[in-house]
């Protein structure tokens, strides 16, 4: 069986052993880029491998991108490699970040065309919280080569694109951050608060139960296609912050069966790198 959205602690339990399933480790602090692997190190998944947001998961920031740019393809492709996935892997992701940062990876992997990725539901916590063990001990090297790259760019669309079809009127743009981020009542993280003029506010945690586990796929159903109407998935675009947590958003829709959205990778931090783009506060 391939897992392509989530898997449960007990279905990983189950398979966490075999030499074709790759897990991975996703922890990350905004605030403290070093706590992820620091908790990795304390202890992990057996045979967990650590993924850095900032190293591994995007490329460096630049002037104009946001502050989690996209990794390069190729890049990214000897990292996997590196990291024992082949074409034929069970990939696995979690993290304790409400599965924000896992389902960066699960994003990335379809990405390259890779489909049998998983997110764990309910992140380190519903492995914990099943009793299952734990290791410290970081897995052996096995670099498999580079991963066979067959990105898919119709995942993803840029500044330009996304402001034409937003003045065209031909797109759904969610916004996956918290309600006071997006009407513009606090910033934490950005230089300029506020929304895209045009999107609605969806936060991710709207997706998810009081465990951090995803909520069943017809409640995900329902709720998520009474934001998206009246237009199709394939005319829905998710952002964030910074590309990360919208990838939260495009993984409840594909729970969902709502699949074909777009990912704005730059999100709020790219956007706001031009003056000359709108900026909305309030609803």
């Amino acid at each position: 069986m391939t897992y392509a959205t989530v898997i449960t602690a007990s279905e990983l339990e189950q398979h966490i052993a075999r030499p074709d399933w790759v897990v991975f480790d996703c922890r990350f602090n905004l605030a403290d880029p070093q706590a992820g692997q620091s908790a990795y190190q304390a202890g992990h998944l057996p045979g967990a491998r650590y993924a850095h947001l900032d190293n591994d998961l995007s490329s460096p920031v630049g002037s104009q991108t946001g502050r989690h740019p996209l990794p390069e393809p190729a890049a990214l492709a000897v990292w996997l490699g590196a990291c024992g996935v082949e074409p034929d892997s069970q990939v696995v992701a979690y993290d304790a970040q409400g599965s924000a940062i896992a389902s960066r990876l699960w994003w990335l992997l379809r990405w390259l065309g890779h489909e049998a990725v998983a997110v764990l539901d309910g992140g380190f916590q519903a492995w914990c919280d099943a009793g299952y063990a734990l290791q410290t001990e970081v897995p052996a090297a096995r670099d498999t080569g580079a991963y066979p790259l067959a990105v898919n760019n119709e995942m993803s669309i840029g500044a330009e694109e996304l402001a034409k079809k937003l003045a065209e009127k031909r797109v759904r743009l969610l916004d996956a951050r918290a309600p006071v981020r997006f009407r513009g009542d606090k910033e934490p993280l950005d230089k300029v608060a506020g929304h895209v003029p045009g999107a609605v506010n969806h936060s991710f945690s709207d997706d998810m139960d009081d465990t951090g586990k995803y909520l069943a796929a017809a409640e995900l159903r329902a709720h998520l296609a009474s934001v998206v109407e009246p237009f199709s998935p394939a005319e829905t675009v998710c952002m964030c912050g910074s590309g990360v947590t919208a990838c939260h958003t495009l993984l409840a829709m594909e729970i969902a069966g709502l699949s074909g959205a777009r990912l704005y990778a730059g999100s709020w931090s790219e956007w706001i790198t031009d003056p000359q783009r709108p900026v909305a506060t309030g609803e």
